[in-house]
């Protein structure tokens, strides 16, 4: 995989090495810093991934200053915990380590996320382990967020939203941050960023290292986070090269198993994890540990007047796995025969397994873009390769297996080609948008961990379209648009075996929205119907190996409206607040569990039912106050109604509503011979209310009754964090 990593850096390399000789004869070369800072070409991520001021869809931006005001540790689904229609949640319960996020009721593995245009993704299980990013938000100049498909053009298919994170932006001063932060559960950030600026009006290199430590709210869910980033750019008006390499590395204890119905009420904090091992004490080392390394570099070239060309190349590293104490496991479990213990047969032992990953992805993407004052035209294309190698060891047993046993080993390959072209017509007041992306995705799997002699090999040819208009009356804005995505199963949806194999989806996507600025008052509305066709869900229906998977549904649609309201109340005193109200159902559904009395499975039929982790309601409002130079106030509230976290919308199975508050201080103070100190408070969860935005659920049959088993990962009751910067 190395080779490979290599010659895919050396290639692009000599690909550009003409571009690179001319930035030494460019006559350009004394152009002030500002100057070349305000006319360098937006990079490929811009171009390819983000939607323009003049598309017609769904959009929020976060500025950087935005980012920096909130960043005191907690993960990236927390900062984006006031969109309209979006619930983070957190397996520690206080934001540090696993987190997630969901947007319209879709979580991470519909949500195609980028990093300047780079698809984030796991190629596998399509989801999104921000952990493995520690501190990114350090790094990160803006976010643009799309709600629904919206226009990206990279990566999977953005079933409920398309999230990019951009950290290239050109800084022209030399600069440096060390940023603290401590509070709750001895948690804690620390992180040493700084910058040249540009070097003789053309280089520059920024750099970041962070570390991250917390126990967590939930017992034992500790994590102990590590990060770097390193941008080495040569920038010039009509061209640049930029290299950037980050790292993550995490340990985290696990806290996946949630808190049952009964001791959510008597030990909301009590984790699970770990106890399989006898006595009194659980396995101290039941943790997840992964290393991941990104490489990705940017070359953008001003052709003429009209036409631009940007091009990237990117490779990224992972290996890592979680360990655990696994009590009472059978040989057979493990491709093993029972020993022979003092004359007896053995059938079972105590184990500590690792499941492992190593993994690397890469690949390149490249547009061109003709672009003027009445039209715009965008054509690009990429390819991406996977390779994953899943493996598991047994590090220890308690009799009759060697240690570092490897009792599976098997390789995934994933690889896409995709192409796209985006048309913007401007006529009059109206502008007409087209997009069309074409994906072709080839993917193959030797076997399964529970399933070795299950093989996949899988082809998807994929056409995605998508059109709108927008039209601008002044200080008003109209715009309509309609999208169709497709995106392929998961790794895990497969091995419900051949008997089962899962259909791709199709999701249809009808937006209109309305927009209006001025001087005291922002408003927005936004209504959405998203129609979708074979999408994959839990319906409790298990599997060749008797696991749970998901299946196939006909027919289910998310239709809503989200309103928006940013008011100037007087001179520093201003609400954002919005709402996002939606009915998410599905048609002629039918539930599975297992029935232990007389063995196999019952079935329940709905003829329309709610989708899981969908809530009705969602409002969000923030109280900015600013009742002296520098000092900034803000009270953010957050209501959700409820979320059921099966299929049935049976309230038994559910998620209570939340309303929760949180309360912040900033005071930013100016300092010779420096450019400011930052004092930031956080109080989040200021009424300690005791809520959980997330959870699952599993029903069976036993004695003729429907016993249901519900679990929990509740979040922290009141907790502070304390922020200092100092801005040089």
């Amino acid at each position: 995989m190395k080779k490979r990593f290599l010659l895919c850096f050396v290639s692009f390399s000599l690909f550009n090495a003409n571009a690179q000789e001319a930035f030494k004869s460019d006559s350009s070369f004394f152009t002030p810093k500002d100057s070349i800072a305000s006319r360098l070409m937006p990079s490929i991520e811009i171009i390819a991934v983000r939607a323009g001021k003049d598309y017609p869809f769904t959009q929020s931006m976060i500025s950087k200053r935005t980012i920096e005001k909130n960043n005191l540790g907690q993960d990236i689904p927390f900062l984006l915990n006031q969109l309209p229609g979006t619930v983070a949640h957190s397996d520690a319960g206080n934001g540090f380590g696993y987190t997630g996020i969901r947007i319209r009721g879709t979580d991470a593995s519909r949500i195609n996320f980028t990093l300047n245009g780079i698809a984030y993704n796991d190629a596998e299980s399509q989801g999104v382990f921000l952990v493995n990013l520690p501190d990114f938000l350090s790094s990160v100049n803006s976010i643009q967020v799309q709600r629904g498909v919206g226009t990206s053009s990279n990566g999977t298919g953005a079933f409920g939203a398309t999230i990019n994170l951009m950290t290239n932006d050109v800084q022209p001063d030399a600069y440096a941050t060390l940023s603290n932060s401590m509070g709750s559960y001895q948690s804690r950030k620390h992180t040493l960023k700084a910058g040249t600026g540009l070097i003789n009006n053309q280089y520059s290199v920024d750099v970041r290292m962070s570390a991250l430590n917390s126990e967590g709210y939930v017992d034992r869910a500790s994590s102990d986070l590590r990060s770097f980033y390193v941008s080495a750019a040569s920038v010039k008006e009509n061209a640049s090269l930029r290299l950037n390499i980050f790292s993550g590395k995490e340990k985290t204890y696990q806290a996946w198993y949630g808190v049952s119905e009964e001791l959510l009420q008597t030990n909301r904090r009590f984790n699970s994890a770990g106890t399989e091992k006898p006595g009194d004490e659980p396995y101290n080392n039941e943790t997840d540990n992964y290393v991941q390394t990104h490489y990705q570099l940017f070359y953008n070239l001003k052709l003429n007047k009209k036409w631009n060309f940007n091009a990237a190349a990117f490779a990224t590293t992972g290996e890592g796995y979680y360990e655990q104490y696994k009590a009472n496991q059978r040989y057979s479990r493990f491709g093993l025969p029972n020993p022979i213990i003092n004359g007896t047969p053995v059938t079972r032992t105590d184990v500590i397994r690792q499941l492992w990953l190593d993994n690397f992805y890469y690949g390149t993407n490249f547009s061109f873009q003709r672009k003027d004052e009445k039209r715009e035209l965008i054509l690009g294309g990429g390819n991406s390769f996977y390779d994953g190698n899943h493996f598991g060891k047994l590090i220890w047993a308690g009799a009759g297996i060697p240690k570092d046993y490897t009792w599976y080993n098997l390789d995934a390959n994933k690889n896409e080609q995709h192409a796209f072209g985006k048309w913007l017509e401007k006529k009059g007041r109206f502008s007409f948008f087209g997009d069309v992306q074409l994906r072709n995705v080839s993917y193959n799997i030797e076997g399964f961990r529970d399933n070795p002699a299950l093989p996949v090999d899988k082809n998807w040819f994929f056409i995605n379209p998508k059109m709108g208009v927008r039209y601008s009356a002044g200080k008003s804005n109209l715009y309509a648009s309609y999208a169709i995505a497709n995106k392929e199963p998961n790794r895990d949806d497969f091995e419900a075996g051949a008997a089962q194999v899962p259909k791709h989806e199709t999701l249809q996507d009808l937006e209109a929205g309305w927009e209006m600025n001025n001087d005291r008052i922002k408003l927005g509305a936004v209504l959405y119907y998203m129609r979708y066709r074979n999408q994959l869900v839990l319906t409790g229906k298990i599997n060749d190996v008797g696991a749970y998977a998901r299946t196939n549904i006909p027919v289910s649609y998310r239709t809503g409206i989200e309103l928006e309201a940013n008011i100037k109340i007087a001179e520093g005193l201003n609400i954002n607040s919005n709402i996002a109200m939606s009915s998410n159902r599905i048609l002629d559904h039918t539930e599975y569990y297992d029935d232990y009395d007389a063995g196999g499975q019952v079935a329940d039929y709905y003829k329309k039912s709610t989708l899981a982790f969908s809530p009705g309601l969602v409002g969000n409002a923030v109280l900015n106050a600013r009742p002296a130079k520098n000092l900034e106030l803000n009270l953010v509230s957050k209501y959700v109604s409820r979320q059921y976290m099966d299929n049935t919308a049976r309230t038994d199975r559910s998620l209570d509503a939340y309303f929760v508050q949180d309360f912040q201080v900033n005071y930013r103070l100016p300092v010779p011979q420096m450019k400011s100190i930052e004092l930031i408070l956080q109080i989040n969860n200021i009424w300690s209310t005791k809520y959980t935005p997330n959870g699952y659920t599993y029903s069976y049959l036993l004695g003729g009754s429907v016993v249901r088993n519900n679990f929990y990962y509740p979040m922290a009751e009141r907790n502070a964090m304390v922020g200092l910067n100092l801005n040089f």
